[in-house]
């Protein structure tokens, strides 16, 4: 588990956009760091300044490569705010462990920000997988005055099993900071809602939790 809240379930790979350059075009991750290391951890699509960050820091995943699409057709808005001098900015956030491999922690856009605090859903979605009830879990951003945002959870719980609201809490706490535990968890019936790449619709479990 995550003794002191950095990012866990990370994995040493690299999804969708990234996974491609990285095979295709650098070869090894560990011998190519370059295409890694172009990750800037307080980015916005539309800053001029930029910095690398160091090692074991989250920042955005930008890509470059032969592979790598130039821009997007008869859409300069939108070509201008993914890429920055020939760097397309993948909307992944990762790391780079000291031996150059890259950890990815999260979608940029899945973020939430808890009174200042980042918090990167898959981390505690992999703390919601790790209960042997828990089939299926998605977790998302609730609204507050005053933090911003808290942690909320959607969860499939697995046929013939029961657990509470506050055992999964419980259970989350033992794993990960009590600033990331879901304030709620809900139960759903059935498989979560996913799009045709089997990835889970953020907008639909919002809709099935009630959060505007």
């Amino acid at each position: 588990g995550d003794e002191g809240g950095s990012p866990a379930a990370p994995q040493k790979a690299v999804d969708d956009v990234a996974r491609s350059v990285v095979d295709e075009a650098y070869g090894e991750v560990k011998k190519n760091r370059e295409a890694l290391q172009r990750l800037s951890g307080e980015l916005q699509l539309h800053q001029k300044a930029i910095r690398r960050v160091a090692a074991g820091e989250i920042g955005e995943i930008w890509v470059k490569g032969p592979q790598v699409i130039k821009g997007y057709w008869n859409n300069p808005e939108a070509t201008a705010s993914s890429f920055t001098h020939g760097w397309l900015h993948t909307g992944d956030l990762g790391y780079l462990d000291e031996e150059g491999f890259l950890f990815v922690v999260d979608r940029a856009k899945d973020m939430l920000l808890r009174g200042g605090e980042n918090i990167y859903c898959i981390e505690v979605e992999s703390a919601l997988y790790d209960h042997p009830a828990v089939v299926d879990a998605a977790v998302v951003g609730i609204p507050h005055p005053i933090l911003g945002e808290e942690v909320g959870a959607l969860v499939q719980i697995r046929p013939g099993d029961s657990v509470t609201e506050k055992e999964l809490q419980d259970h989350v706490a033992a794993q990960i900071a009590a600033f990331k535990v879901p304030i709620r968890i809900d139960q759903y019936p059935e498989p979560l809602p996913r799009n045709a790449n089997g990835k889970i619709m953020k907008p639909e479990v919002r809709k099935i939790m009630g959060i505007a």
